[in-house]
């Protein structure tokens, strides 16, 4: 990792401090349970709307239609146009308890 300063005294760091973000990302085949990673500043939606085709998940649990695992694994690259829907899931979880889901 490298420092930098300048004529102030303000560093800069190449280190950008992220976020872990539970979710549930939606394909046209599976529902995926993991975690991504946002930046300290940014929304999940920001973190979509970058041009890079994938966006990496850790922790991740697989189902079929029927919630059936099918795979688990720590890291995952999913291509960002697979993806139909993502919700985080503490968001879920107080819509549910809301009764609004």
């Amino acid at each position: 990792m490298s420092l930098h300063y300048d004529e102030k005294g303000k560093f800069f760091t190449d280190y950008v401090t992220k976020e872990p973000v539970d979710t549930i990302i939606q394909t046209s085949l599976h529902t995926i349970y993991g975690r991504i990673y946002v930046r300290a500043d940014e929304r999940v939606s920001d973190l979509l709307n970058r041009s890079e085709p994938f966006l990496a998940v850790t922790d991740v649990q697989i189902k079929n239609a029927a919630g059936e695992v099918l795979f688990e694994s720590e890291f995952l690259a999913i291509n960002r146009q697979e993806i139909i829907w993502i919700i985080p899931k503490d968001e879920r979880d107080t819509t549910l308890e809301e009764g609004n889901l």
